[in-house]
């Protein structure tokens, strides 16, 4: 009992409550703070490793030195009357009690509004990640040909420009190795929607092929552009004007 109440007068027992406190709010500041500024990883553990480190000595210090009005002096050689030890307590306890308090309104930060934050960026990346490994894994040799877009006033014009669409997927189905997305899966889309790359990932696919038709005096015109919907850029790109006298033979040339 003796040992204790000296460890008590000593403050030693008041130091280790505040340096592990201390230590924890230290902790977990630096752990949201210190990624922030895109720290390499080994400085979160080495501020928990010199934390750690620093316990053992600062006891052993808090045991040795006594704080007086005069500075720190060894405890044996302060005398009993001149001793501030309990002064130095009740001032410990306050900065053990403020520290607390933050340690508190920080804990309660960071789950209410910090967490919250982290979760979301943790989820955008992931979904960030998720789509770079989609598009990665999208088969170079694929292709969804659109809705041609009909640029006639005659609305009947577009069977014509399905028609012409029908044709060049079963040309496009016949070669190996060519993934081709069905008329069915592509018809939801315009033949000039806003962002290809979108209408690209939901396909699956890796280039696309836009179309337009237009009929006039016995003439069609039909304009293809081939798009790596990655880079949104043109891989080719090509007029075909033709006399409209045969529907099929149109079809059949536009094939070749």
């Amino acid at each position: 009992m003796s040992f204790i109440a000296e460890l008590k007068r000593r403050n030693v027992i008041r130091m280790a409550g505040l340096y592990l406190v201390g230590a924890w709010l230290i902790v977990q500041v630096s752990s949201t703070v210190v990624p922030m500024f895109d720290a390499p990883a080994w400085l979160p553990r080495s501020i928990v490793i010199v934390l750690a480190v620093g316990f053992i000595p600062a006891l052993i210090f808090s045991w040795v030195f006594e704080l007086t009005p005069s500075g720190i002096k060894r405890d044996e050689d302060v005398k009993p009357e001149e001793s501030i030890a309990p002064q130095t307590a009740q001032r410990m306890n306050r900065a053990i009690i403020v520290v607390l308090v933050v340690a508190l309104a920080y804990f309660g930060f960071d789950k209410f509004v910090l967490a919250p934050r982290r979760e979301a960026t943790e989820i955008a990346l992931a979904t960030k990640s998720a789509t770079l490994q989609a598009a990665s894994a999208v088969n170079n040799k694929s292709i969804a040909v659109l809705p041609f877009e009909n640029l006639s006033a005659d609305k009947d014009n577009a069977y014509f420009a399905t028609g012409m669409q029908d044709e060049i997927l079963t040309c496009l189905a016949g070669i190996h190795d060519l993934k081709v997305i069905s008329r069915t899966s592509t018809e939801q889309y315009a033949s000039r929607p806003p962002n290809l790359k979108i209408v690209a990932e939901q396909l699956g696919v890796a280039t696309v092929l836009e179309g337009s038709v237009q009929k006039a005096d016995g003439k069609v015109r039909i304009n293809l552009q081939l798009i790596d919907a990655r880079s949104d850029s043109h891989l080719w790109a090509q007029n075909y004007d033709r006399d409209l006298k045969d529907v099929f033979a149109v079809q059949r040339a536009l094939s070749d």
